[in-house]
């Protein structure tokens, strides 16, 4: 997201070698892109921006990938065939009546839109809670709607007590242990735990309940997963899927368990899938001595 700060700090980030040098502590969006578009240069890689793979199969011994571009659709051919698709593409949907209404969003964009508003943030995860944060400062009067009955012990260590404070202070709210029944254009219908239900205004709303790999994908390639998971099926030593020449990276190895892979491990996944043996196993050794930053 734009004004995004990594929580991670910048010697974490680094890939290939290439340090990584901010102006501040922890690297922000501009200069994480910025730092990505020189490693591409130094390196020499060629990059297909705005083409979407929709399809791949193996054709004597290659692997034909079928890309969607705004000229159309082509297919180029590789060796090897890697994906590392993430999940923020697809968000977490709450399936309720109204989700799809203008003023709602599953992703947070920029909190000054919202000022002098009621704005409803659902989610009680860090997304959300920065998110509240930033507009209960841009001027807003926030309502954050979790479904916990408590914030979960994973909230980043510098935003819970901020958050908390808030909410001793009344400066904004939070409705624990709720659901959301349905929004309409003014307000968001949720329910506690009780029963009892409560109608809040919203002029905005921000759904920010977490996201999914894309699991269709899987299926149009032949990847073999867990259906209750999302977890592919793969040689933990080189990521290879039950497809041949097709490997995964980064979340997509964990299905639904987005939380096993950070920026701090997954970015040795590179490795493991073209290293030698050796370069396997070290990659393997400094995943095991990663541990996740405190609070994350």
């Amino acid at each position: 997201p734009v004004g995004m700060t990594f929580f991670t700090t910048p010697e974490r980030l680094e890939i290939g070698g290439h340090p990584l040098v901010c102006a501040g502590a922890k690297p922000t969006r501009e200069e994480a892109l910025k730092y990505y578009r020189g490693a591409v240069r130094t390196e020499g890689l060629a990059v297909r921006t705005y083409a979407r793979l929709v399809e791949a199969q193996a054709r004597g011994g290659r692997i034909a990938c079928v890309l969607e571009t705004r000229l159309g659709t082509e297919t180029i051919s590789c060796d090897r065939l890697v994906l590392a698709t993430g999940y923020f593409d697809h968000p977490n949907r709450l399936d309720v009546p109204g989700e799809d209404l203008p003023h709602v969003s599953h992703y947070f964009d920029e909190a000054h839109r919202c000022y002098g508003q009621d704005v409803v943030v659902i989610g009680g995860r860090n997304s959300a809670v920065e998110a509240a944060l930033q507009l209960f400062r841009a001027g807003a009067r926030v309502t954050l709607v979790y479904r916990g009955t408590a914030f979960p012990r994973s909230v980043k260590y510098w935003l819970k007590p901020d958050l908390e404070n808030r909410l001793k202070a009344h400066e904004m709210a939070a409705r624990l242990g709720a659901q959301v029944e349905s929004i309409t254009a003014r307000h968001v219908m949720i329910r506690a735990a009780d029963g009892a239900r409560e109608q809040l205004p919203a002029d905005r709303v921000y759904a920010l309940i977490g996201f999914h790999p894309d699991l269709s994908l899987f299926d149009r390639i032949g990847i073999a997963y867990d259906r209750a998971t999302g977890r592919p099926a793969l040689d933990p030593a080189t990521l290879a899927t039950t497809v041949p020449g097709v490997h995964l990276a980064g979340s997509a190895t964990a299905g639904n368990q987005i939380s096993e892979i950070f920026i701090e491990n997954g970015r040795f996944d590179g490795d493991k899938i073209f290293g030698d043996a050796a370069e396997r196993a070290a990659a393997e050794a400094r995943y095991a001595h990663i541990e996740r930053p405190p609070g994350e």
